[in-house]
């Protein structure tokens, strides 16, 4: 696919072309409030990008869809692009329903000004949400284009067809979309048109879809050419550091600013709590914001350490709010069951907090107009909530705040805030000149918000025959996603509770269904076990036919799982999970061996995912391996280990996430149910790994684990 990469250094890059370039543009319903998405109807407007598109509380661009004289397809979405193929995936979706070559179609992202609010890029939300927007609106475009073209010819457009590029008529009319798009009539022709309900192409007939494309840019990031917030340059910039506290809890008491000021080239920025410098170079920065730290005065607060995180957690519990609002589920009488049980259980698991550990840290360049409008470029996953969070930080309207975000190395849920882009507007208008600010990894460690810590309690009974009779599940502080069990039980009560977190704390990968799954498998192989019964023959026992069953069992037989515990050296372990979460369903089996001083090894693990209609096997597969790779750390080897308000291990050497040579051979399925509905693939398949692991240990050792991490 051509390189077209269009998170542009230079706003003049984003300012339309001379030439004339038409814009099919989707009415959409209220999105901020409902995240509801759906086509209402297609209209023309002429291509107008700025403050005329906003109205005065704020709005959102409503081009989806840009037709240019060069036959050129732009596609316009507030989705971002931070590895996971969005670009290349939304680009099919035109090429698809348009009928043009791929290479023709070009995405425009995360720019505020020019783009549609898609709501942000998280939950896996893309694939079913923005996808079948984009073919929508092109499908609505291609049926306009094609009775454009039709009525020139005196045809029946119902006849007519768009296929790589071309609008053709049996009856021997023939047109490219660059010669309709040049045509000097195009306005008073597409005047009060629209279409209802356009159909978009059923899946047995996609041409784009359904297949493997090349990697939009793929080229200039392999090479080193592709530019990344970090990358941003602007005329006269200049480069800033940020004072930090020394701890967790710490206030700022005063600061001396005199032997920073007095350095040569260096601006010192204050707003209350907040001092930093703007410097020519990063080094001078920092040296400025060291002599900062050298005359500050701060006061420590007290901050729990990650030795006593748990007791910690349940000990500072409340009510919470919001989608955090504690929350309880009951079926049946839970109790009773417990009393009356075959079998009864009680676990106790584990989960830390970790960190996101993306390749490129936070960055953000910030610049003023002189006229009271900032631009900032930044890498993150919301990019016009933070729009919102920077217009609200200097009492701006939105429609003075311009965000772009080029693409960004890694997200992973933890580049939801604007901390970086805020900073760095302050210290750009402090200085009087743009200014580019860069976290470093150990900022990145210590100030970016984590994955929440969670102590999961559960218990359990089963009766004579193994089916489960009472399942009872509290997860503290770690998140309500992927609670519910998905296993038969006509007792049951499923808790969320609310704890006041120690550390900052926000989305990452999958959310809570990390936890909970790791914690509800942990403990199904536990029940298993009281029952006698084979961890695989448990589960099928208590699950109910549908997708999740149908992946254990793909999973099962590619992975060689034989009736009863599996066959194994007394060496080996072998074990098995499953879950569900964003509309797709995974399972995954793992086989370790143990190493004779209480370590142990993953010899290989077996992937069997399923998410409805494959769109882009390729990038579904690099989604699927991206996943397990960043589970297999979760589960082996990330913890933040924190004491007085300080991070320890805030560096890559204390604190190890998978390289290359700690990545097992991945057997990888994937079940294309081109029935369904296609769903996102980015998160669900990390959630089976760890339980796996852990239940290979399980059957290996004797011993549940039920603490991550498990190396």
């Amino acid at each position: 696919m051509t390189a077209h990469f269009d998170g542009a250094v230079e706003p003049e890059r984003y300012e339309f072309s001379e030439k004339p370039r038409y814009r099919f543009s989707v009415s959409r319903r209220a999105f901020l409030q409902s995240m509801g998405a759906g086509l209402a109807v297609l209209t023309f407007a002429e291509g107008v990008s700025g403050p005329e598109a906003w109205a005065q509380g704020g709005g959102t661009p409503t081009g989806r869809l840009e037709i240019g004289t060069d036959g050129t397809v732009t596609v316009f979405t507030g989705k971002v692009e931070v590895g996971q193929g969005s670009r290349t995936q939304i680009a099919m979706a035109a090429a698809e329903e348009l009928g043009v070559p791929l290479d023709d179609v070009r995405v425009v992202m995360s720019d505020t000004d020019r783009a549609p609010n898609d709501g942000g890029t998280f939950g896996s939300h893309t694939t079913p949400r923005t996808v079948p927007e984009v073919r929508e609106a092109a499908a609505a475009a291609r049926t306009i284009l094609i009775e454009l073209a039709c009525e020139r010819w005196d045809a029946d457009p119902a006849d007519g067809a768009i296929q790589d590029g071309v609008i053709r008529h049996p009856g021997g009319g023939e047109i490219t979309l660059a010669e309709l798009a040049s045509d000097t009539d195009m306005d008073e022709a597409l005047a009060g048109r629209s279409v209802e309900s356009p159909a978009v192409t059923a899946v047995a007939d996609w041409r784009v879809l359904g297949e493997s494309a090349p990697k939009a840019d793929a080229e200039a990031i392999v090479t080193g050419a592709h530019r990344y917030p970090s990358d941003v340059r602007r005329p006269g910039m200049r480069y800033g550091k940020v004072l930090r506290a020394p701890a967790y809890e710490a206030r700022l008491v005063d600061v001396d600013t005199a032997a920073a000021e007095a350095m040569e080239g260096v601006t010192v920025v204050r707003d209350g709590d907040f001092v930093g410098c703007a410097a020519p170079t990063t080094r001078q920065a920092q040296r400025a914001v060291e002599a900062l730290a050298e005359g500050a005065e701060w006061e420590l607060g007290d901050h729990p350490s990650s030795a006593d995180l748990f007791e910690y957690l349940k000990a500072n519990t409340g009510s919470g709010g919001g989608r955090f609002s504690s929350q309880e589920d009951t079926e049946g009488d839970v109790a009773e069951a417990m009393e009356n049980g075959a079998a009864t259980v009680r676990g106790s698991y584990k989960v830390p907090y970790i960190q996101h550990a993306p390749m490129e840290p936070r960055a953000a360049a910030a610049e003023w107009d002189g006229e009271g409008r900032l631009t900032v470029w930044t890498g993150t996953q919301r990019p016009f909530d933070v729009r919102n969070d920077v217009a609200d930080a200097f009492g701006l309207q939105r429609g003075q705040v311009r965000l772009i975000m080029p693409d960004t190395g890694g997200g992973f849920g933890g580049k939801h805030t604007g901390d970086a882009a805020i900073e760095a507007a302050k210290l750009a208008q402090g200085a009087g000149h743009p200014v580019s600010l860069q976290w470093t990894r150990d900022e990145e460690f210590a100030w970016a918000y984590f994955r929440p810590a969670g102590l999961l309690e559960t218990a359990g009974a089963v009766d004579s025959d193994g089916r489960i009779t009472a399942w009872d599940f509290t997860n503290y502080n770690s998140g309500r996603a992927a609670l519910q069990s998905p296993y038969n039980t006509p007792n049951k009560r499923e808790r969320f509770q609310f704890c006041d977190s120690p550390l900052r704390e926000g989305s990452y990968r999958a959310l809570a269904a990390v936890a909970n799954a790791f914690a509800r498998e942990a403990f199904i192989d536990r029940l298993a076990a009281a029952a006698d019964m084979d961890p695989l023959a448990f589960r099928l026992l208590n699950l109910p036919n549908g997708r999740l069953r149908d992946v254990l069992e793909a999973a099962a037989e590619r992975f060689g799982w034989s009736a009863g515990w599996p066959d194994a050296p007394a060496d080996r372990g072998y074990g098995i999970a499953c879950g569900t979460e964003k509309g797709s369903y995974v399972a995954t089996a793992a086989e370790i061996a143990l190493d004779g001083d209480g370590g142990f090894e993953v010899e290989r693990l077996c992937v069997v995912f399923e998410c409805g209609a494959v769109q882009h096997p390729r990038n579904l597969r690099a989604q699927i391996e991206g996943c397990v790779i960043m589970g297999l750390g979760a589960a082996l080897t990330e913890e933040i280990h924190f004491e007085d308000g300080k991070i320890l291990n805030g560096r890559f050497n204390a604190y190890p996430v998978p390289r290359f040579r700690d990545t097992p051979p991945m057997d990888i399925e994937v079940l294309d149910r081109r029935d369904l509905p296609s769903a996102g693939a980015g998160e669900t398949p990390i959630i089976a790994v760890a339980p796996a692991i852990a239940n290979a240990l399980f059957q290996a050792t004797g011993e549940p684990r039920e603490k991550l991490p498990l190396a």
